[in-house]
């Protein structure tokens, strides 16, 4: 037979297991990786160069595009370095809602990463599972702020408004009967908070269904067991954060050992895996799923008996109520002084990190106390992983580079900015 040389092969950037736009140029061996070069920066949008050029308080939308799976998280990072800096109080309120709305990011990216990692291996199912949780967080979001993916809620000195009394309502139309409408409207005739805890107690049901579908699966364990294995030690060196990181048994999680907002009042565990193989991460992300549902109950049940501010009375920072505007002349000029040029920082600098579902996502702001960030460079957890594909994938199959792409959890406007 004659000798098959190496040949090259490009795997994205139209490719739909890439999650965006990377292109991959594979050296293969037959059909066995030699090596994998990730090319990046298809999707390069420049955000950290365009927040230098703005106000502070115009940057926290583009926050939300950055990785727009986990929106809130990002806000969060961001607003956190602006609190940091300006030694800012936050209304006890406002930090059990953060908490809680960051779970709930939590479990809606760790929804889309479990029905596209099983779609990208070939189990269909999971994915429209997924998304029908999906729909109800997203309903969530869209209460809270009015948009159902990029929110803008967090602002520096709490959340843009409290949680609202009533939920919106399904109507009949000609694609939806009155009855499907009825429905669909059983859970949603109160407030926002009876809405979330309906959701938490029949979240742990469908965590199950989507078990007993994938995790003694002999497809999904032949596909993932052993793949993409990465030590502990070698998890360290290459920068990994967050399911990455504890995949491979080290027990890191920001929530727990440098606790921000209120954490180290919640009650919740680390899941750790043993063999740091896509199995493993897998088993992680599913377990953190039901811990997220844990932290979010209490959450509720905190904001429950406790009524008070969710934004900083400090009208220099955030803007009066609306009724103030009109009555009084000095809440108009601070509204009008905050959304012309906003407001100073004191010279400085400041790095911030959040235990974002994918890892950590950290925030390095220089103020040179002008109303504009003088440099903001953004930490993201997915352009460390991303850089390891090389090592994880070499000696694997082809097919093995979708079931690591997934794994990695990868959203490229993270990656590219």
């Amino acid at each position: 037979m004659p000798e098959i040389k190496n040949y090259t092969l490009n795997f994205g950037p139209q490719h739909p297991a890439a999650h965006g736009v990377l292109r991959l140029v594979l050296e293969m061996d037959g059909e066995v990786i030699e090596r994998a070069d990730p090319h990046i920066g298809l999707l390069h949008r420049a955000t950290e160069k365009l927040a230098e050029s703005k106000p502070y308080n115009q940057s926290i939308g583009y926050m939300d595009r950055l990785d727009y799976v986990s929106m809130m998280c990002n806000e969060h990072g961001y607003v956190m370095a602006i609190e940091k800096l300006l030694q800012l109080e936050i209304p006890e309120r406002a930090q059990y809602i953060r908490v809680m709305f960051d779970e709930i990011t939590r479990i809606l990216n760790h929804l889309m990463w479990v029905g596209t990692h099983a779609l990208d291996v070939g189990a269909m199912t999971m994915f429209l599972y997924a998304f029908r949780e999906r729909e109800d967080l997203m309903d969530m979001y869209e209460a809270v702020s009015g948009a159902r993916m990029h929110a803008g809620y967090y602002r520096p000195g709490g959340v843009a408004r409290d949680l609202p009394e009533a939920m919106p309502q399904y109507e009949a139309s000609k694609w939806r009967s009155q009855k499907e409408a009825d429905r669909l409207n059983e859970n949603r005739q109160s407030s926002l908070l009876d809405f979330i805890d309906d959701f938490c107690s029949r979240f742990p049901t469908y965590v199950d269904e989507y078990e007993t579908l994938l995790t003694d699966n002999r497809i999904w364990k032949q596909r993932t067991v052993g793949i993409g294995v990465v030590s502990e030690e070698r998890a360290y060196q290459l920068g990994f954060t967050g399911p990455m990181l504890r995949g491979s048994g080290v027990e890191w999680d920001l929530r727990k050992k440098q606790p921000y907002e209120v954490y180290d009042r919640m009650d919740f565990d680390i899941p750790v895996g043993t063999n740091g193989d896509c199995y493993d991460r897998y088993l992680v992300r599913i377990e953190e799923m039901r811990q997220s549902n844990r932290i979010i109950k209490q959450c509720i049940n905190w904001l429950r008996d406790n009524p008070g501010l969710v934004l900083t009375d400090n009208h220099k920072i955030a803007p009066p109520r609306r009724e103030e505007i009109k009555a009084d002349m000095e809440g108009l000029i601070h509204h009008f002084k905050l959304f012309t040029e906003g407001y100073t920082l004191p010279a400085g600098e400041v790095y911030t990190a959040v235990e974002h579902p994918k890892g950590e996502f950290g925030v390095y702001l220089i103020s040179d106390g002008t109303n504009k960030p003088y440099r903001l460079k953004v930490r993201a957890p997915g352009f460390a992983h991303l850089s390891s594909m090389n090592e994880m994938a070499r000696g694997h199959m082809l097919a093995d580079v979708v079931a690591i792409i997934g794994t990695q959890d990868i959203v490229f406007g993270e990656i590219d900015r």
